[in-house]
């Protein structure tokens, strides 16, 4: 197992009191394997992530408990300079927005080539060809004219490639992608997700892909685990999620998704879509029982009573609800 995450808790404390981002979160993640997380904004997802990386700005953030177990090691606990040669190096991500995740000021080949003067202390003259070798690796037109160019002076789908080449220039064990394809066209996301499978299947890397495209997670990941307000609220296989998912808000999820075919037939009415009413509730707000029951159709006093364990329904197979 390369990565072991057990109970992690990472709090925000505010004026408005302690926000419970991450709230005893657990999963694990092998070698070449590929784990969707999904959920809502505001469900935790981005926090898990950046948890993982120790991004967490302190204060007002905090990893309160937990481990995080990269390759044995205790990650959460390693002093900051210890982690410096882990992230970027045998961790990598992929921000959300490349336009505010690049240095505007800087070229792209400098910036992919800053991580091979960190982490591999090569000089200028070789990050730059190395640079452009991982341009062309991710399939960018003219990389060696590429390397010269401002981030403005690229496409969305370009920059996105470009932050790619970045993340994965010293071949990292894992690769954390915190929605690389939300502000791409259909084409380019179709495109971008077959680079990062083909690059996951060469290099062998681990992927923990975060998204709320349930389409997205569909094509690329192995397993899934959704969240629901800092909490996991079911994990299983792909194939189990999609074929019987066992929580209300999975299967709200999954029927918020429009299908090819069934959106309208040739009488022209249209089938409409189902709808999870409501919102994820604020952090600081949070309801008594479970905190999906305000938005439940199946809820009872139970429910609204006692927070459900995480319970194993059959093997492989995990759901927090109490139906």
């Amino acid at each position: 197992m390369l990565l072991s995450v057990e109970h992690l808790k990472t709090y925000f404390h505010t004026p408005r009191g302690v926000i419970k981002a991450v709230d005893d979160v657990s999963f694990s993640l092998n070698k070449g394997e590929v784990l969707g997380l999904v959920g809502e904004s505001g469900c935790g997802k981005s926090v898990t992530s950046q948890s993982i990386m120790r991004l967490i700005p302190e204060p007002p953030g905090k990893i309160e408990g937990g481990k995080i177990l990269f390759d044995g090691r205790d990650i959460a606990s390693l002093p900051l300079k210890e982690m410096k040669s882990i992230r970027g190096n045998r961790i990598s991500m992929i921000f959300q927005e490349p336009m505010t995740s690049l240095n505007p000021v800087k070229t792209i080949g400098w910036q992919i080539g800053e991580m091979f003067r960190l982490h591999r202390n090569v000089s200028r003259k070789e990050s730059i060809e190395m640079a452009v070798d991982m341009l062309a690796k991710v399939q960018i037109p003219e990389p060696a004219k590429r390397v010269r160019s401002f981030p403005h002076q690229l496409s969305g789908g370009m920059r996105q490639r470009a932050m790619i080449a970045m993340a994965l220039s010293c071949d990292p064990e894992i690769l954390i992608a915190d929605e690389p394809t939300t502000a791409l066209d259909v084409t380019v996301q179709a495109q971008i997700l077959d680079l990062m499978k083909r690059l996951s299947r060469d290099f062998n890397t681990a992927i923990l892909m975060i998204t709320h495209d349930l389409g997205v997670i569909a094509d690329i990941a192995d397993r899934v685990m959704v969240m629901y307000a800092g909490k996991a609220v079911e994990s299983a296989s792909t194939g189990v999620i999609f074929k019987n998912p066992g929580h209300p808000y999975t299967r709200g999820l999954l029927g918020s998704v429009p299908v090819l075919g069934q959106s309208a037939n040739y009488t022209g009415t249209r089938t409409r879509l189902n709808e999870i009413k409501g919102m994820v509730p604020s952090l600081s707000d949070l309801p008594e029982g479970c905190f999906f029951y305000p938005r439940c159709g199946q809820a009872d006093d139970l429910c609204k009573k006692r927070m459900p364990p995480l319970a194993e329904r059959e093997e492989g197979h995990w759901v927090r609800c109490w139906h």
